[in-house]
């Protein structure tokens, strides 16, 4: 307790000078809730004393009431330092002297600050003994350090920074390889197999091993065009799902290798032609699970087809598992894909062993066929012959919630390295698929594999293989004419050209980043528009773009449609745009042995003297699956920047064009009346500038005179090729 001279002599008190240790721990917390510790000693005056009462006699104390401490709580919450002024208005209101007030508002400060040093205090001393720890910890590890070499005593302070960081890396390496090797030694540690006369009811690896508790999809699966968005929803793999990913791709592996080699009786010659059908029940005999049975309402689709291409194993291996070259080299068949993780990088350098998880969209050039979505692992392995495999396999179980219209399959390629630069590549595509929402023009394309199967696979990679050696030639080949001089020119127009391309293909499908809106009526011919607003993009030019579109059937054959249209003397008759003027070819590159696939410079000599001459880009490609003709304006001055070896990223580009598909895979029995007879399916697509200021708002009069374009281009082609 307090000392009563401290009260008589009317002194501020202060507990830091004047209050001993163990008037300190009077302070306490409960001694506070019950005294508050302002037991204030109320000393008689001078009037009022007894001569007759001894003077040692021990002062009373005043105890404040539990109110009175409430309000000074509530007060010191808010001021813990009041005035004169608040301690008198606070002593009248609760009966009590300013001074008592002051006394216990002094007291009530001193003990917070103990409470808050006790409180720090515990946290140093928890702190220092966590450091004590740890000295010693590091202590007792440089005293056992050695050397990873030699394995004597560590001489420490003699490594450099470089070293360590060296030394660091490596160790990291070591983990990398250590958990690959133990992957590799479980799961694939056997060497690829020939199966050419293996019974087909031998053993085999189960696809769906782990994930047996997830059960297949019921009901009617497959939702409307454009409501599911993989690429925008599906994350990455979480920590449990890993290990069964690893399982279903290594199955994948051994599922795509024996589909790839096994013939008869798995896959059963066409006695009309060199195509192949795979024999269901024999598929479901030799692989008696897989991924389990076809989800309803889907149908099945698996085709098989080799080629030879002019590209380096390696080089083809390192194409497929680059999202971005993927997708480039395949524009025309993927329209969007992503890498969502990195199970495995590989090792030794290059990809044997690569395991990642994968979203991509699979289309057809036509806003008329739904795109296909699917969330894969893609796994690539070089067998013990030196060949290499690069498979893909949905991993639609690890997702029981979703609803997909597209499942893959275990499907991809095999890679045989052959003299000179060249690469033997088996591709096998069996997939599951809603065509439901397919239109029943393309209906017979989709259904024969020719849309989305190997066939269309191999021969993209085949043609784009001719292009990439085209853009890869250092000299100017002698079909090569016209206004190019330069290696490096020649250079930066094919890579304008292949920007080009990609931006056609990108917007002319039915994919779910944008959405096409039918501007009348029903009918397959009708046109679809979307607009999109371009700004800060220096390929693009700014303003308003409006994108129109339209697919239609003819009854002519796909090459006769694909030579009008890439032929620049019939360019007039279709192109209404040129006016009517002269078209000339000012400069030539060949993409190969096909004299239709090349890219030209043209010019458009305007028949209108007042106007000035347009220089067109175009890039013309065909293969056994389909055609394309894509152009766009460009500016004379930036060409002439491209044509010097100038960067083409600078150039604006809105590409327009055709693509073009055989109705189904030739005659047809029992099929849609006058398809699969030889007709073409062409897409007619345009982008047009409408308003050069990205925040204007589109008018319908620019629509209107985009869909009469359209339809009057339409028109002219049908009325040229002797469509009726």
């Amino acid at each position: 307790m307090f000392q009563p001279n401290m009260f008589d002599s009317h002194h501020s008190f202060d507990m830091s000078h004047k209050t001993p240790e163990n008037d300190l721990d009077m302070l306490r917390d409960d001694e506070y809730e019950s005294k508050s510790g302002t037991d204030i000693m109320e000393a008689p005056s001078g009037d009022d004393q007894d001569p007759n009462q001894r003077p040692n006699k021990k002062k009373r104390y005043h105890r404040h009431t539990q109110h009175q401490i409430q309000e000074m709580e509530s007060f010191f919450k808010e001021c813990p330092h009041p005035d004169d002024k608040q301690r008198k208005e606070l002593g009248r209101r609760l009966s009590l002297e300013p001074l008592q007030v002051k006394f216990w508002f002094q007291n009530k400060r001193t003990q917070m600050k103990a409470q808050h040093e006790r409180h720090e205090n515990t946290q140093l001393r928890n702190e220092n003994e966590k450091l004590r720890s740890e000295n010693i910890r590091y202590k007792e590890a440089l005293a056992n350090a050695t050397c990873p070499n030699c394995g004597g005593p560590a001489a420490i302070g003699e490594m450099s920074f470089d070293e360590q960081q060296l030394r660091i890396e490596n160790a990291r390496l070591r983990e990398e390889i250590d958990r690959i090797s133990g992957i590799a030694a479980k799961y694939v540690g056997k060497p690829m197999l020939n199966y050419p006369n293996m019974s087909p009811h031998g053993p085999t690896r189960s696809l769906d091993q782990g994930v047996a508790s997830f059960s297949p999809q019921q009901g009617m699966v497959g939702e409307m065009f454009g409501a599911n968005d993989l690429l925008r929803s599906v994350s990455g793999p979480t920590e449990a799902d890993k290990p069964i990913i690893i399982e279903l791709a290594v199955a994948a592996m051994e599922e795509l290798i024996r589909m790839a080699q096994v013939n008869e009786p798995l896959w059963i010659p066409s006695s009309e032609n060199s195509s192949e059908t795979l024999s269901e029940d024999e598929y479901l005999r030799m692989f008696p699970r897989g991924m389990g049975p076809k989800q309803l309402g889907l149908k099945s689709e698996a085709s098989r087809e080799s080629t030879v291409v002019i590209m380096n194993h390696i080089t083809l291996v390192e194409l497929l598992m680059d999202v971005n070259q993927w997708s480039n080299v395949f524009s025309g068949i993927v329209s969007r894909a992503m890498t969502l993780e990195v199970l495995s990088t590989g090792v030794a350098g290059n990809y044997n062993g690569a395991l990642q998880v994968m979203s991509a969209e699979f289309q057809v050039p036509s806003p008329l066929v739904p795109t296909r979505e699917n969330y894969f692992v893609r796994y690539c392995k070089q067998h013990a012959d030196g060949t290499w495999a690069v498979v893909d396999v949905s991993l639609d179980n690890l997702r029981p919630s979703s609803v997909s219209r597209s499942r893959r399959r275990p499907s991809g390629c095999l890679i045989q390295e052959l003299p000179n630069g060249y690469s033997k590549v088996t591709w096998v595509e069996h997939v599951e698929f809603d065509d439901r929402a397919v239109h029943n023009i393309y209906k017979l394309l989709v259904n024969s594999g020719l849309a989305f199967g190997a066939k269309r696979w191999v021969a993209t990679l085949d043609r784009q293989c001719e292009r990439l050696a085209s853009v890869m030639a250092n000299n100017i080949p002698s079909g090569d004419v016209g206004v190019i001089t330069t290696p490096e020119g020649r250079k930066s127009m094919l890579k304008l050209a292949e920007r080009m391309v990609l931006s056609f293909c990108s917007g002319v499908g039915a994919s779910t980043a944008h959405t096409w809106t039918t501007l009348s009526g029903s009918g397959a011919d009708d046109v679809r528009v979307m607009t999109r607003k371009s700004m800060d993009d220096p390929g693009r030019p700014p303003g308003i773009v409006l994108s129109a579109a339209t697919s239609f059937w003819i009854p002519v054959q796909p090459k006769r449609v694909f030579d009008f249209l890439r032929d620049e003397n019939s360019r007039s008759e279709w192109d209404i745009l040129s006016n009517g003027g002269l078209v000339q070819e000012m400069a030539h590159i060949a993409n190969g042995p096909d004299p239709g696939n090349c890219v030209s410079l043209l010019r458009v000599n305007s028949a209108n003297s007042s106007q000035s001459n347009m220089l067109i880009l175009q890039e013309s490609s065909s293969d056994s699956t389909g055609s394309y003709v894509i152009y766009a304006p460009v500016d004379i001055q930036a060409m002439n920047v491209v044509l010097s070896g100038g960067d083409p990223d600078y150039v604006a580009l809105l590409p327009s064009g055709f693509a073009i598909l055989p109705d189904g895979p030739g005659q047809y029995q029992g099929g849609i009346p006058e398809v699969g007879t030889g007709g073409s399916l062409l897409t007619v697509a345009f982008q047009i500038l409408v308003d050069s200021v990205p925040t204007a708002k589109l008018s319908l009069g620019s629509v209107a005179t985009v869909n009469s374009l359209i339809k009057c281009t339409v028109e002219r082609i049908k009325a040229a090729v002797g469509s009726p």
